[in-house]
Order: C-alpha cells, then sequence, then structure tokens
C-alpha cells in the first residue's frame, strides 16, 4: 500500500463507523470528535497535493483550512472543482454539529456528515488513480472551453 491509500482506508472506516450508529451512540459526539471529520478531510485534500509535489498550505479560507485547501488542489486543475460543494458540506455540517448542541437531529446531522466526508475521500482517492475523474463538472474549464469553441458539440 502507498502512503496516500493509507489515510483514505482509515477515514472510510472512521465514517463507516459514524454512519452505522444510532442516535443514542452519537449522543456524546461532541467538538473534538467534530473536528475529527474537518480533519480527515484536511487529510483526504493534503494527500491529493503531496501526490502532486505539492506543500500543503496552513491558511484558511474563511475560517477553515479545508477550504484554503481546496482552492490550493484546484488550481491548475479545473475538474478539482467537483468537490468544492462537497468541503463546503463538510464545513457547513461541522457548524451544524458544533453550534447546535443540543439539536433533536444531532444524530442524523453527524451520520450525514459522515457521508460527505466518504463521499470527499471516494472522489479524490478515485482522482489519484483516475485523472480524469471530475472533467464531467459543470464547473470544470475544460468543458466550458470546449463548448465555446463548439457549442453544437453537445447536441
Amino acid at each position: 500500500m502507498d502512503q496516500t491509500e493509507a489515510p483514505f482506508a482509515d477515514i472510510l472506516a472512521f465514517s463507516d463507523g459514524l454512519f452505522t450508529r444510532d442516535d443514542a451512540a452519537l449522543a456524546d459526539f461532541g467538538e473534538a470528535e467534530a473536528l475529527a471529520l474537518l480533519d480527515s478531510g484536511e487529510a483526504i485534500l493534503e494527500a491529493w497535493l503531496e501526490a502532486h509535489d505539492q506543500v500543503p498550505t496552513d491558511k484558511k479560507v474563511e475560517g477553515f483550512r479545508l477550504l484554503a485547501l481546496h482552492k490550493q488542489a484546484a488550481r491548475g486543475n479545473p475538474s478539482f472543482n467537483a468537490c468544492r460543494e462537497t468541503c463546503r458540506e463538510l464545513v457547513y455540517h461541522y457548524n451544524l454539529i458544533v453550534l447546535e448542541p443540543s439539536d433533536v437531529d444531532r444524530g442524523q446531522r453527524i451520520r450525514l456528515a459522515a457521508m460527505v466526508l466518504k463521499h470527499l475521500a471516494l472522489f479524490v482517492g478515485g482522482k489519484l488513480e483516475e485523472s480524469g475523474l471530475g472533467d464531467f463538472c459543470c464547473s470544470s474549464r475544460p468543458i466550458r472551453q470546449t463548448e465555446l469553441l463548439d457549442p453544437h458539440q453537445n447536441v
């Protein structure tokens, strides 16, 4: 197993473990555990950047390093924008979990965050194996440029 595979296996196991718990088992899920979701998302993007010989940034965008890492990873790789909203959704669920600790839907929110984390891991892990993954994304510049050159191509 190469060094980029290890964090993905651990993160997938972590997200699957959260997803399968019931509300009672998630009752003690606190800020530290919610932070582990964000840290896992960061580890995914760090693995991507390191696999592409880049040093992951320590900067933050809108208060979150995860968003800064995504911005760095997408630079020069428009198809990576396919996971921009996934990163934002992980931040959103983190905020819901931390800022509304007594919410009756807390267990569901934690499970949704786990699913979002899994989606991010599968996308980035898949993209490490198949670089064309994500080219379908509407925000991918190569697709938009192709359509501008020949607008009838996809008709």
